[in-house]
């Protein structure tokens, strides 16, 4: 009978074991774990250090560890390179605090959004999804081909570039353009 058990319970480990892999994605040279938090897998990828430091100087940290759940739209370091030159090292200032607090708000979403739901809700919207980001403005989403793009209340255009990074309280979608707000 213990054998029996011992079978059965491998058995089970072995069929979740693919499930969870296969959700496990590659971001910036690292793994980002489905069972980790926002924060604890940003931290790891490489591609995202301006991003980190960014969440750090603005005091958003704890919010984004906590259970959430959101959608993030996180721009790599190139997409922070394309800004004017100064422009991240004048945002990362203490007196700056509550402009990058609003421009990094406005790349989340409240709620779980995958690159599934994205596309729905451009297909229910003919085309084009408004977005309302936890700063308040919106974002739209939209398609070209299979590719799912943002663009911002300016104007500005943002490509997801790897799309549903799981985490434990969201999820992520790199993008290649930090969004900005009115």
């Amino acid at each position: 009978m213990k054998k029996l058990i011992i079978s059965a319970l491998a058995l089970v480990a072995i069929a979740i074991a693919p499930n969870t892999y296969a959700q496990t994605k590659m971001v910036g040279g690292a793994a980002m774990y489905p069972t980790k938090n926002i924060v604890e897998n940003a931290v790891n990828s490489k591609d995202h250090t301006t991003l980190v430091a960014a969440v750090k100087a603005a005091g958003l940290v704890e919010t984004l560890e906590s259970a959430g759940p959101f959608t993030v739209f996180a721009p790599t370091n190139e997409a922070f390179d394309k800004l004017p030159k100064g422009t991240v090292d004048n945002l990362v200032k203490p007196e700056n605090k509550a402009t990058l607090t609003k421009i990094l708000t406005y790349h989340v979403v409240a709620g779980r959004l995958s690159a599934d739901d994205l596309m729905a809700k451009i297909k229910m919207g003919k085309g084009k999804a408004e977005l309302k980001t936890v700063q308040g403005g919106s974002l739209w989403a939209m398609m070209d081909g299979k590719k799912l793009y943002l663009v911002d209340e300016k104007g500005g255009k943002s490509w997801i570039t790897i799309a549903d990074v799981n985490q434990s309280n969201g999820v992520i979608h790199v993008v290649n353009t930090v969004l900005m707000p009115k």
